[in-house]
């Protein structure tokens, strides 16, 4: 018994992708930065309270995400940044752990939101946002939308992680959350990007299981143009916000990403592992982070 409870234990902790809810972290607090920058005032409690309520929603929207591609995890080739965590796989265990492990942390996150809500420690637009966090990043993977399985996985993922949750970050401290949605059109282009690179390696398993993602759908000429489009209007967004509402040191900070994503468009559909992609879009957020603070 004690060692299928540190077997379930193990397999819980991966399968949240402890790396993935501290980038997470990491764009909600972007998302305060901006606010803070643009007329919000941070308020320590207000952080902690949005964060608390936060992780057990995105960890919910991880167990809902292995759950569902377990099929696809078993047969494609995992990489650091591809193919889910393995963790269900190595384990042996039944995926209804992993459903049930999301019910209750979706449960969780829920409840302490509408109660710091209700006490007053968290802006009620961060309730109506975490909302859209949980049903949208639940939908992705599970029914009846299935989103991921039907070509749209990747422009929803893009705008949970590269608009609503910056926008979340706002709203956490009371912040100006429509000008931090639109100071973040940047980055969530390039979190499209992100995914386009994510989803190529996959694109066999994917396909032998029915998940249609555009990496199933579309040829790789198409997926280029694609990458070049987005990556395009990504810099040409940069711009058009550029100074106002977006300062210049925010502007200069972007520039970070600019060598790993051009890396990244060189080798997309040739290369295996999305590494400078996704290096990419981290440096993005690090890179407007710091210009956040010099503002």
């Amino acid at each position: 018994m004690l060692r299928e409870s540190r077997t379930v234990l193990r397999t819980l902790w991966a399968a949240s992708r402890p790396a993935q809810l501290l980038l997470v972290l990491g764009v909600y607090l972007l998302g305060v930065k901006a606010a803070d920058a643009l007329g919000g005032t941070v308020d320590a409690a207000g952080v902690a309270a949005g964060a608390a309520a936060l992780l057990p929603v995105a960890a919910s929207v991880h167990y809902a995400n292995e759950y569902a591609d377990h099929e696809t995890d078993a047969l494609t080739e995992r990489t650091p940044f591809s193919g889910g965590s393995g963790a269900l796989q190595a384990s042996g265990l039944d995926r209804s752990v992993l459903l049930r492990a999301g019910a209750a942390c979706l449960f969780a996150g829920s409840a302490l939101a509408a109660g710091l809500v209700a006490t007053g420690l968290l802006d009620g637009r961060a309730l109506a946002l975490i909302a859209v966090v949980a049903a949208f990043g639940w939908q992705y993977s599970v029914g009846p939308l299935r989103l991921a399985w039907r070509g749209l996985g990747e422009l929803d993922n893009a705008a949970l992680g590269g608009l609503a949750l910056p926008a979340y970050g706002a709203a956490a401290i009371g912040g100006p959350t429509g000008r931090v949605a639109l100071v973040s059109v940047p980055f969530f282009l390039v979190v499209l990007l992100n995914l386009f690179a994510t989803q190529w390696p996959d694109r066999e398993a994917d396909a032998a299981v029915g998940k249609r993602t555009l990496a199933v759908r579309w040829p790789r000429r198409r997926l280029r143009a694609a990458y070049t489009l987005v990556g395009a209007a990504a810099a040409g967004s940069l711009l058009a916000l550029h100074p106002d509402p977006l300062p210049t040191p925010v502007a200069l900070g972007s520039l970070v990403a600019v060598p790993p994503l051009v890396v990244g468009w060189t080798g997309y559909t040739r290369r295996r592992v999305p590494w400078p992609t996704v290096t990419g879009m981290v440096a993005l957020a690090a890179g407007q982070f710091a210009g956040w603070c010099l503002v």
